[in-house]
């Protein structure tokens, strides 16, 4: 067996070995059958994906129930797949400043033709929003043989009661408020906003900003002798600009610093201790401190804001480390064949999406720590990527010889003495005494 198939299996096994008997083993093949890109071949549909692996009709129905109706939650599963990767001890978290990343994202699955779609997400292409089943995503970032990987956290799905993607990112920086450690520090991306992280209560965060974004400084100017006493801080505005062909200069920085790494020079401009343009000076507000980070390479540079006091080279590092979770959506809809889903109901259509996402960090993950295998001769140099993993998978059937744990087993019906088929509900007439 090859050590890919074994390796899978094994990882496969920890993460549905506690779900119930019968339940485990269904979940198991259908993690396998995402996992081998069935879902390509059979363009989203399910039973004959599950059929593509190997497995018998009763199984194929099996796993289907076990999906649409098991008792199980994806936090379970993703919570024994981040003790199967601790204990593995292959993959280590990254530590910038003496903090963790911890990175947060939003995902869509479009479902433009699902009836009564409970969520909407922004499409660029049709330039609105189309009807979408919208995931958020916090993941732990690290890296595996000099490769960054991310291990999802936690998986947040809308509100029933409000389904805007507005009332999905609150829930989804509440949550993330909820687990993050002393020593971890939130990293999101533009979409979210500093009021939303201050008013979830997080007090460690980087944010990317728009380059129009101005601050305030939380001190008030002086008095000019005449007039109203200010209540507001000094604008700052970090980037300069152009608006209606007049021109409007940046803020002088508060410090400034310089680094070479890789042979390139970085900069990093500072502004200290600011509040949002609406803020009123006060001294229990909380503030924050802006830098933008020049790289040579690039046109322009990254705005971002971070309430800690930290060097250019952590923020960078930090703001860097959220790519990892952009690259499990990418895995698990393109390279997995999750982007195509023909589940309607409720729950299914919330399942489906969250098996597929931790079947894109399993992929990751194992790819990254298995030898790369070439998709055939014309692959003189591979790279541990998850489309190659997923296609020496797709040549191979779900191995039935693989020793499973004992506690992965069919379990037996106890309607086995029931009579089955048209004798199940056949009916006698009543006897009338006359």
């Amino acid at each position: 067996m090859p050590i890919a198939v074994s390796q899978t299996m094994a990882a496969l096994c920890a993460v549905v070995q506690n779900l119930p008997i019968g339940t485990n083993l269904a979940l198991l093949h259908f993690l396998w059958m995402q996992l081998s890109g069935a879902l390509l071949s059979s363009r989203g549909a399910l039973f004959p994906a599950l059929q593509a692996i190997g497995l018998l009709p009763a199984a194929v129905r099996r796993a289907w129930a076990a999906f649409r109706f098991g008792a199980w939650a994806i936090e379970d599963l993703l919570s024994a797949w981040e003790a199967y990767v601790l204990e593995q001890r292959l993959w280590q978290a990254h530590q910038y400043g003496g903090y963790y990343p911890i990175a947060v994202d939003l995902t869509a699955y479009w479902r433009p033709t699902l009836k009564d779609c409970p969520s909407k997400h922004d499409y660029p292409p049709a330039e609105k929003a189309l009807p979408a089943i919208v995931l958020g995503i916090i993941a732990r970032v690290g890296s595996l043989n000099g490769q960054r990987v991310a291990i999802i956290r936690k998986l947040v799905r809308i509100d029933p009661d409000d389904p805007s993607e507005a009332k999905l990112q609150t829930r989804v920086v509440t949550q993330a408020a909820e687990t993050l450690a002393e020593d971890e520090i939130l990293v999101c991306d533009a979409g979210f906003k500093i009021r939303e992280l201050q008013e979830a209560g997080i007090e460690r965060y980087e944010v990317r900003l728009a380059k129009n974004f101005t601050a305030r400084r939380n001190e008030l100017p002086p008095y000019k002798g005449h007039g109203r006493h200010p209540e507001y801080g000094k604008l700052v505005r970090p980037l300069a600009r152009t608006r209606k062909g007049k021109h409007i200069p940046a803020t002088t920085p508060d410090r400034v610093k310089t680094w070479t790494s890789n042979g390139i020079e970085f900069r990093a401009e500072f502004w200290d201790n600011l509040v949002l343009p609406d803020v009123k000076v006060h001294s229990d507000n909380p503030t924050f401190h802006v830098v933008a980070i020049y790289d040579p390479r690039y046109r322009e540079p990254w705005l971002l804001a971070c309430p800690l006091r930290l060097s250019g080279p952590a923020l960078r590092g930090l703001y860097r480390d959220r790519w990892p979770v952009e690259q499990i959506p990418l895995a698990a809809k393109q390279m997995l064949g999750g982007a195509r889903q023909f589940v309607f109901a409720s729950e299914s259509c919330q399942r489906l999406p969250e098996l597929n996402l931790l079947a894109g960090s399993i992929a990751t993950y194992l790819a990254a720590s298995l030898p790369a295998v070439p998709t055939g001769f014309w692959d003189r140099n591979p790279k541990p990527t998850p489309g190659r993993l997923r296609r020496l998978l797709a040549r191979t059937p779900f191995p039935k010889s693989y020793p499973l744990p004992g506690q992965l087993r069919k379990k037996d019906s106890v309607t086995d003495h029931l009579p089955k088929g048209i004798l199940g509900h056949r009916r006698t007439k009543p006897t009338v005494n006359t």
